[in-house]
């Protein structure tokens, strides 16, 4: 395959992506390494996956992703129910304060949001660390391709069937 032919493939949902990424917040870096993802799984940040449609191998992007843009709506992300109990003894639960936890499924901190309380029982919402922030970017794409193995040829199919037909 030609450096023209990789070229011609831009980027679109269902195309597997290796992109140079570096992210930050403030000052601070958040990512600075080469991904690969497909476009459109779910893996990569719905705004940043908006700014790639249509690239192709070579493309950069520079500039300046806001919050909402980067993490969504926070009023969209999950809720979960938890008991007092969960919660420091002399912790004020009220709506709107904030709790930092580790998530049991990564240990990465997550943002507990109180939404409601109603006697022993909190609902929260898991807030992203950062979805207040907004997010610098510097993209490069490298590769673009698609990740579906291409169609069998015909004369292939006809190899096959031949020797099935040898068997019987």
């Amino acid at each position: 395959m030609t450096s023209a032919t990789l070229r011609s493939v831009k980027i679109e949902k269902g195309r597997r992506i290796r992109l140079k990424v570096e992210l930050t917040a403030g000052k601070d870096v958040i990512e600075k390494s080469v991904v690969e993802f497909v476009h459109g799984a779910g893996t990569m940040l719905p705004g940043l996956e908006a700014l790639l449609v249509g690239l192709e191998p070579g493309a950069t992007r520079e500039g300046v992703l806001p919050a909402k843009e980067a993490f969504g709506n926070p009023a969209m992300h999950p809720i979960k129910k938890m008991r007092r109990t969960e919660f420091p003894a002399d912790a004020k639960l009220e709506k709107g304060t904030r709790f930092t936890a580790k998530s049991p499924d990564n240990g990465l901190d997550v943002v507990l949001q109180i939404e409601k309380v109603s006697g022993d029982e909190v609902e929260t919402r898991w807030v992203h660390p950062l979805a207040e922030k907004d997010l610098t970017y510097k993209l490069e794409v490298i590769q673009v391709t698609d990740p579906r193995p291409p169609p069998v040829p015909v004369a292939a199919l006809k190899l096959q069937e031949s020797e099935s037909e040898e068997e019987s």
